[in-house]
């Protein structure tokens, strides 16, 4: 197995990296949320033309995840609304179409004052970042990085049921947008100022594309390729998202202060 490469600044970051044990909640792979059953959040596995997905990392505690978060009432109950405004305002990020890859069933309620509820995963490219800024929302000023969806689960702590998630994803991402299945391993941080990563259409949302090289999106089907080039190249990306929600938890399968991960050039992908 290939070392994974990172900079000495990457290494620093991931020295702080805390997980929490996970919720345990139960993944429903592909299964249409139940009629009754309130979708409280959505988060998401936003893919660059090389396989990597964008996680978030809190210098401040450590706490990683990916982008999302809960449902507005500007999102009019569409999951993929709320996680193109969430990743516009964690991460100054313009999504693609979302591709639903199902729901975590939280039991307990813990997002919707004690009633059972659905927390929905779902997938999309990741075209552009713009400036880096903090979440208007919670104030938090999140490290953008690219990373393989197996060592994303590493970073979030999930353990297996984390990894049958990003398999999930994996699989949507290699059908719906032409990514490889095997990811580059490299572990990148996407520049302060932004950049155009996956060239294509977005999603209607808070931010408006603004691409030098949008080409139409194709939308859900077979045989939409990654196009030129692997990585995010610079770009004149958007600016963060308009409007503060009130401010959200990290997602509750995100890690929390407990024990240090360590600074090691972990395996995964």
């Amino acid at each position: 197995m290939s070392r994974i490469e990172y900079s000495a600044e990457i290494a620093e970051l991931l020295g702080k990296v805390r997980r929490r044990p996970t919720a345990g909640w139960p993944w429903r792979p592909g299964e249409r949320v139940p009629a009754g059953l309130s979708v409280k959040q959505s988060w998401g596995w936003l893919f660059a033309p090389d396989g990597r997905v964008l996680t978030l990392v809190n210098p401040k505690d450590g706490i990683v995840s990916l982008p999302g978060g809960s449902l507005e009432p500007e999102d009019d109950g569409d999951p993929g609304s709320a996680l193109a405004r969430e990743a516009a305002e964690e991460a100054q990020a313009v999504i693609g179409t979302p591709h639903y890859l199902g729901y975590l069933y939280d039991r307990v309620g813990s997002a919707n004052g004690g009633h059972e509820c659905a927390r929905v995963r779902m997938a999309a490219a990741l075209r552009a970042v713009g400036p880096s800024a903090a979440d208007p929302a919670s104030g938090r000023h999140y490290r953008r990085l690219l990373v393989a969806p197996g060592l994303a689960v590493e970073l979030l702590g999930w353990g297996e049921p984390g990894l049958r998630q990003a398999r999930a994803a994996v699989a949507a991402g290699v059908r719906w947008l032409g990514v490889p299945s095997a990811a580059n391993e490299a572990i990148e941080e996407l520049p302060a100022e932004g950049c155009e990563v996956f060239p294509g259409a977005a999603h209607p949302g808070p931010a408006p594309l603004r691409l030098s090289a949008a080409t139409g999106d194709p939308g859900p089907g077979p045989g939409f390729g990654a196009g030129p080039g692997a990585g995010p190249r610079p770009g004149p990306g958007p600016g963060p998202g308009a409007g503060a929600a009130p401010a959200d938890a990290p997602d509750p399968d995100a890690p929390s202060p407990a024990s240090p991960a360590p600074g090691r050039r972990a395996s995964g992908g």
